[in-house]
């Protein structure tokens, strides 16, 4: 059975990402920093009579990553990747402090880096698979009180856009999303979006991605927009 890797998979929408596909037949490996909103979600995934594996990786450890992919290389057939996790800071640009700004290019950035780099290494079938870069429509336009987190995510954008051209004659499938707010706990530590009500659920955003696996780029905008 293929396996797809999905980070941040304990809540949001990589948990929807982690459901929708385990409906598909894939075996998940769940990852994320709470083994207690992994097993959730590997608990529901079993109960849809799919197949799950969680682990607590540090996507922001190089070693870490290493380690883990080592042993789901040795157990499982690796398939897909979903680089989902990530974390924004929002605010005046003047305001935004070192430690922030370095947390998004951490996790957002190297933890996509790493985790994307550790997986390609670690295939042993590299006539097929796929990479999901879960980026964000802030990779597309800057955006006023999120130039740290904008910043980030034109990274990975870059990132993501010179890894499709590379592996565009492989079996390698690279994918970015690029998609509005979502409805999440992923604004419950700020105040920057304060009417959701223009925003989509994780559930609607997942069933618009696996609408549309057959492109390349996948961007999905807010509601209204």
């Amino acid at each position: 059975m293929k396996s797809i890797i999905i980070t941040g998979a304990g809540s949001g929408l990589g948990k929807e990402l982690a459901l929708s596909f385990g409906l598909k037949g894939y075996h998940i490996i769940l990852t994320g920093r709470t083994m207690q909103k992994l097993k959730s979600v590997e608990e529901q995934i079993v109960a849809n009579n799919g197949h799950a594996d969680s682990f607590l990786v540090d996507i922001t450890n190089r070693s870490a990553i290493q380690e883990f992919m080592n042993e789901a290389n040795s157990k499982f057939d690796l398939f897909g990747l979903i680089n989902n996790a990530g974390i924004g800071h929002f605010g005046p640009f003047e305001q935004l402090t070192i430690k922030e700004i370095e947390e998004m290019m951490l996790t957002n950035v190297f933890g996509t880096i790493n985790m994307s780099q550790t997986f390609l290494s670690s295939k042993k079938n590299k006539s097929e698979g796929l990479i999901m870069n879960i980026i964000s429509t802030a990779g597309l336009k800057g955006k006023a009180k999120e130039a740290g987190y904008c910043a980030s995510k034109f990274a990975v954008r870059g990132l993501t856009e010179s890894m499709q051209k590379e592996y565009e004659n492989s079996g390698i499938q690279i994918k970015a999303v690029y998609m509005g707010g979502m409805d999440t706990p992923f604004w419950d530590q700020n105040d920057h979006i304060q009417d959701k009500s223009r925003l989509r659920s994780p559930e609607e955003i997942a069933t618009i991605i696996l609408a549309n696996m057959d492109q390349e780029t996948i961007i999905i905008e807010s509601k209204g927009k």
